[in-house]
């Protein structure tokens, strides 16, 4: 290591002139062990902890095709030894048995090109969302109707124009007159209400 000098000569307990040598400032130098090869290039690889992720990432989605039905996991583009194995999955009740075959599900999902089934359960849980939705819209307003009567016949008239509001209106009052007499929670008229709002929401906005 090359020293530093100092401009002028010193004198030690004897009498000794020299130069007196100033070591430089040490500096911290990173470890860069865990990036660098052993022929001192740069590994672009992933770490063991993102490896780590996606591992768990496609385990978690191969777990999720045994909850499909069968005409689910048919809509979805499956290798064929993928999907005997998730459907064997669904058939197997012993722990131990349904866990090393779900360890085995895991291991064929990071053999394949797993974006394409991601974006289509993706795309299912979207329309879920929606439907469950519309469903909830549904019931605020047939709950709403029951509740309001005709004053709530005119709110929905506002929002959808295209509906029958007349009709509606004659059977949210055969629905309200059963709600009265029976102590059931829906009548045989509520449901078909809810039916009928279904039919007008079904395009629109949920």
């Amino acid at each position: 290591m090359v020293g530093l000098y100092q401009a002028g000569p010193s004198t030690d307990l004897h009498g000794d002139r020299h130069a007196r040598i100033l070591a430089p400032p040490e500096t911290a130098c990173p470890d860069m062990t865990d990036d660098v090869d052993q022929d001192g290039s740069y590994d672009e690889r992933p770490s063991k902890s993102a490896r780590k992720r996606q591992s768990d990432d496609l385990q978690a989605l191969g777990e999720a095709l045994i909850e499909l039905s069968e005409s689910e996991l048919d809509a979805l583009p499956l290798p064929e030894q993928l999907r005997d194995a998730v459907v064997l999955a669904r058939r197997i009740t012993a722990h131990g048995g349904l866990y090393r075959q779900k360890q085995y599900i895991g291991k064929l999902m990071r053999k394949i090109d797993a974006e394409p089934i991601r974006e289509a359960l993706d795309a299912k849980r979207t329309r879920e969302r929606v439907e469950a939705t519309r469903f909830h819209r549904i019931e605020q307003w047939r709950d709403r109707l029951l509740r309001e009567g005709s004053e709530a016949v005119a709110a929905l008239a506002a929002e959808l124009p295209h509906i029958d509001s007349k009709a509606i209106g004659k059977l949210t009052e055969r629905a309200r007159k059963e709600q009265e007499q029976s102590s059931q929670k829906v009548t045989p008229a509520g449901r078909e209400l809810f039916r009928v709002l279904r039919d007008a929401l079904s395009n629109t906005a949920p």
